[in-house]
Formats: structure tokens, C-alpha cells, sequence
């Protein structure tokens, strides 16, 4: 299981949202570019990258500042989300140089939509389901649909998804710990490579998804920026590989 390290961006800003709420921000620094080189430099070999404005907005904001940190970290591949809810905003992202495109909000609510990009970008679309309760959370988390994660995931394999982006919303940026009965059960429905997000804490956490079955990869945010989990070493531990040293 890899581990990724997640770049929020609000307002030209690095941040991280409690439970997705736009009033419960931290800032961890001034400059989204030096951050994503700083991942990459401590072992990273891929990013996520959220254009937080464009999540609420419904539309890509941030789009310049992510083609500046994505030419920063070439060659570690990328994602990229927030806002893309239209074939043109996908197009306008993966021409920027992100390797996958990540949809949430369109591919819960059209299954058409989902379906003609699955076609038009095969494996450069990764779902995001985010899920509060059993449902999925859509426009930037503001509300819930009708649809159900199994409902969405299953959807997303059918469609031809890269893979399945995992979050319970109500843990994420809490350090509660994953959810790892609820991405499990993602998993097996999807069968689909599963990325992992929300309430990671530790190591441990890191490691228990890493037993999951179809889990791929765990999106890690605040315990990377406040030190609770330590780069260098969940790489080492988890991937194998031997990086430079966090004060490289």
C-alpha cells in the first residue's frame, strides 16, 4: 500500500477542513507549490491534490496553482480533484499534467456522465465516494444524495474507474482512525483498487488498512502536516523503500 500525501488548497493556501466544513479550517502554510515539493522530496512518489474552492464552488478555482505544483513534482504521478463536475474542467486537469481526474459529486448523481468518461479516459478517473453514514456526501460535502457508496462504487467499476477514492466524512481531519470495517466493505463491492481516506492518526492506522484486501493506497492529511505520522518512516514501513530522511 502506498502512501499519499493530500495538498488541500483554499484561497492560494495549504489547509486542512474538519469534516469537510468550511468553518473549520487550519492553515499549514502559505505555499501549496513548496509543500508538494516537500512530499516529494521526503519519499512521496504520488500526491493528491484538492482545489477546496472549486469543491465548493462547483467548479475548478485553483486550476492554475495545481499546474504550477503539478510541473514542481514531475515525474510523481497525481491526482487531482475538486469541482470537476463537466467533461471540459476533467479535460482542462488532465491537460495540466494530473494523471488521474478525481469526480465525486457528478459521478454519484449521473451515471451517464460517470459512464462517458469511464469511456472517454479509461484508468484516468478515480471516483471519489464520500460517504457520511451509508449515503454519499456531494457538493463539497454540503450535502447527502440518494445514492448509497455500495451503490456508487459499484457504479464506478462498472464505468471503468481507475480506482475508488474511500472517505467517511465524519472522521476525516479528526484523527479518530479509518474507518477500516466501512472500507473494507467498499472494497469488496467495488472490486476495484480502493485509496483509503479519513481519520488516519498513526501508523497503525496506516498499517490496518494496509491489511484490507483491494486497498491500494491510504490519502493522508493532517497527521502528515502536524507529525503525527512521519513520512519518511510510513514509506519505509509500508512500501518498502528506503527515502531520505525528514530533515533532508
Amino acid at each position: 500500500m502506498i502512501v499519499i500525501p493530500a495538498v488541500d488548497v483554499r484561497e492560494g493556501r495549504c489547509v486542512r477542513l474538519r469534516q469537510g466544513r468550511a468553518d473549520s479550517e487550519t492553515v499549514f502554510g502559505g505555499d501549496p507549490v513548496a509543500m508538494a515539493e516537500r512530499w516529494a522530496s521526503l519519499g512521496a512518489r504520488r500526491l493528491h491534490i484538492v482545489d477546496l474552492d472549486g469543491a465548493f464552488a462547483g467548479t475548478p478555482r485553483q486550476t492554475a496553482l495545481v499546474e504550477k505544483m503539478i510541473a514542481a513534482v514531475t515525474p510523481l504521478a497525481v491526482s487531482v480533484g475538486g469541482g470537476l463536475r463537466d467533461e471540459a474542467a476533467i479535460e482542462v486537469i488532465l491537460a495540466a499534467g494530473a494523471r488521474w481526474a478525481v469526480v465525486g459529486t457528478r459521478a454519484a448523481l449521473d451515471a451517464r456522465f460517470l459512464r462517458a468518461i469511464g469511456q472517454r479516459w479509461a484508468d484516468r478517473i478515480i471516483v471519489a465516494v464520500d460517504s457520511r453514514g451509508d449515503r454519499v456526501a456531494v457538493k463539497g460535502w454540503t450535502e447527502d444524495s440518494a445514492e448509497t457508496v455500495v451503490e456508487v462504487a459499484c457504479r464506478a467499476r462498472d464505468a471503468g474507474a481507475a480506482a475508488v477514492l474511500y472517505t467517511d466524512v465524519s472522521r476525516d481531519g479528526t484523527g479518530l482512525g479509518p474507518n477500516t470495517e466501512a472500507t473494507a466493505a467498499v472494497a469488496r463491492a467495488a472490486d476495484l483498487p480502493v485509496l483509503a481516506s479519513g481519520g488516519v492518526a498513526s501508523l497503525k492506522d496506516l498499517r490496518a488498512l494496509a491489511a484490507i484486501p483491494g486497498v491500494a493506497g491510504a490519502v493522508v492529511g493532517r497527521a502528515l502536516y502536524t507529525g503525527a505520522v512521519n513520512l519518511h518512516e510510513a514509506v519505509a514501513a509500508l512500501e518498502g523503500r528506503q527515502t531520505c530522511s525528514p530533515s533532508a
